[in-house]
Parts: C-alpha cells; structure tokens; sequence
C-alpha cells in the first residue's frame, strides 16, 4: 500500500525542465482553444493516467469555473451519455487515443482524426494534440513524484 507522501520535490530538483512544461502548459492555454474543453481533456486524461494530483486540480478549476457536477461525474463514461457536444466528443475521443499509445490503429486514428477536423481548425487541431501530448507529461511527472493532493474543504 502506498503512503501517499511526495517522493521527490522535482519542480525545484528539476526546475528548468519544470519551467519549460509550465510555459508549453501556458502557451496551450493561450493558443485559442477553448480553456473549459481543455480542462475537459485534462481531467480525462489525468482518470485514464491515474494523476490523482492533475485529477484533482483539473475537476476543481472545472468546478470553479461554472462546470456542471453530473458532467464531471460522467465523465468517465462520456460515450454512453448525452451530456457533451460532438465538439467535446471528438477532443475526448482524439485525448484517449493518444493518452493510450499501445492501443494505435491506423483505421482508428484516421477516424478520429477526420471527426476532429468536423469540429476544430487545423491549427485548434494542432494545440489540443500538444495539450493531450503536455498533460501526459504532467500526469506522469505526477504519478513518478506524487505531488501532495490538497484537502479541499
């Protein structure tokens, strides 16, 4: 059973490389996408990863910022509900395939990428991929070095 405590302080051990993922963090946020599916993706990706540290702050800024509670409750099962527009749908399902590297499939990924040209420019197409690409490598920083999860009241 795990303890729970962080393992390593790696923003200060590693602050350069850290500093670097925080600007590539706050470039996705500002390329245009909008900020409340980017979090969408965010927390999908942090349930699927098991960052319980991403998981959290990701549901709480959803929260924060006028999300709906049963769509964060959902969201896990976002496939078998009808609570998230198709636009939503095709970032989720392009996040998951590229969240899971080890399930590709040539026929797959051209279908999700073809659903995800229906909805989102190219260039909108390009930052959700380096926001899916960067919060992977957030989840897994976080799942290596357990940051330490805030009690919310």
């Amino acid at each position: 059973m795990s303890d729970f405590k962080q393992r390593l302080p790696h923003a200060k051990l590693a602050a350069p490389a850290f500093n670097a993922l925080l600007k590539a963090s706050e470039a996705v946020h500002q390329s245009g996408v909008d900020p409340k599916l980017l979090e969408l993706v965010f927390l999908r990706v942090s349930q699927l990863n098991g960052c319980a540290f991403c998981a959290d702050m990701h549901s709480h800024d959803l929260l924060k910022n006028g999300e709906d509670q049963q769509r964060l409750n959902t969201l896990a099962a976002w496939r078998e509900i009808p609570f998230f527009t198709e636009q939503e749908r095709a970032a989720l399902n392009w996040a998951e395939r590229f969240t899971y590297l080890h399930q590709q499939d040539g026929e797959k990924d051209d279908a999700a990428f073809a659903l995800l040209q229906q909805h989102f420019s190219e260039a909108e197409i390009a930052n959700l991929t380096f926001a899916v690409a960067i919060i992977n490598a957030w989840n897994r920083l976080g799942v290596a070095m357990r940051p330490q999860v805030p009690r919310r009241a």
